[in-house]
């Protein structure tokens, strides 16, 4: 009985060291990938990140939105002229140079308005220049390494059934963890590309709203919301930048199991800071809003 019971257990400890090897071999691949691509994403220009999509976005702008923006620009050039002739004492201490500053303000006005769209553009432009610039700081891996997984297994190895049973729940929950946490990681990177062109649909309403000072923080808020957006790549990046350092850090640090629970953690924190970035940036800038 004393060998069935030892052969058993034994049996039973591979089973388990199998396991919980099948689990971890290749476990960080799919955020391995996500973090990698990061870079590449939100260096991205909406122009180059989806052809398709962002000539959708601006005919729509400029065949839909623009016509629409054209309305109430007319609108708060003539609010502008009536809010000057009355500020002069209700005409009665009119001086003509206010109509020329009128003039002035409406064709500023136009001008921005028709290259509402290069001037979005230009925005993200500017930022993803400095993301590109930045982008070099992304270093490290979250890969498991041949020689992790050799000292894992003889750690298993030196194990008590008990243990290793534990071990093989906390496997399992890591396993499942892991793609949630991956497809996170996807759905921020591309959801803020889809802010941006959501965005940029639309700009040509706020810009007609610049030239008057009473309807003007529409327009300026939007402008602080692009350059939001624009340099959340930027603390997008600067995150992965961080984890990657970390998670460095947690690999040599000679505790397999102990390196595979801190590279989980930290890949917690990263998911929970990539939703913090947007706040963030809009913070930095000013902008208010959803």
């Amino acid at each position: 009985m004393g060998f069935l019971s030892d052969w058993l257990t034994d049996w039973l400890k591979e089973l388990l060291i199998d396991g919980i090897m099948g689990s971890l071999e290749g476990l960080f691949d799919s955020v391995n990938a996500q973090v990698g691509e990061i870079a590449v994403q939100v260096g991205t220009t909406p122009a180059a990140w989806n052809a398709g999509v962002f000539s959708l976005i601006r005919q729509l702008s400029e065949t839909v939105i623009l016509p629409i923006a054209g309305l109430i620009l007319t609108f708060v050039a003539t609010y502008e002229l009536i809010q000057m002739l009355i500020d002069r004492n209700n005409l009665h201490d009119l001086d003509y140079w206010i109509f020329f500053k009128w003039m002035f303000k409406t064709a500023c006005a136009i001008l921005i308005l028709s290259n509402t769209f290069n001037i979005v553009m230009a925005v993200f432009d500017v930022s993803q220049s400095v993301i590109a610039s930045a982008a070099g700081l992304v270093q490290g891996s979250t890969d498991i390494s041949a020689d992790m997984l050799t000292g894992l297994r003889t750690t298993l190895e030196a194990m008590e059934l008990g243990p290793l049973l534990g071990l093989f729940m906390q496997s399992l929950v890591i396993k499942l963890a892991m793609p949630i946490m991956s497809i996170v990681i996807f759905v921020i990177c591309y959801g803020r590309m889809l802010e941006i062109y959501v965005l940029a649909s639309l700009a040509p309403i706020p810009m007609a709203t610049l030239s008057n000072r009473e309807l003007g923080g529409m327009g300026q808020n939007y402008i602080k919301s692009l350059f939001a957006v624009g340099f959340q790549g930027l603390l997008i990046l600067v995150c992965v930048a961080i984890y990657a350092v970390l998670i460095q850090g947690v690999a040599t640090s000679g505790d397999p199991i102990g390196a595979i629970w801190g590279a989980m953690g930290y890949t917690v924190l990263l998911t929970f800071m990539l939703f913090k970035t947007g706040g963030i940036a809009k913070s930095v800038f000013g902008a208010h809003g959803a």
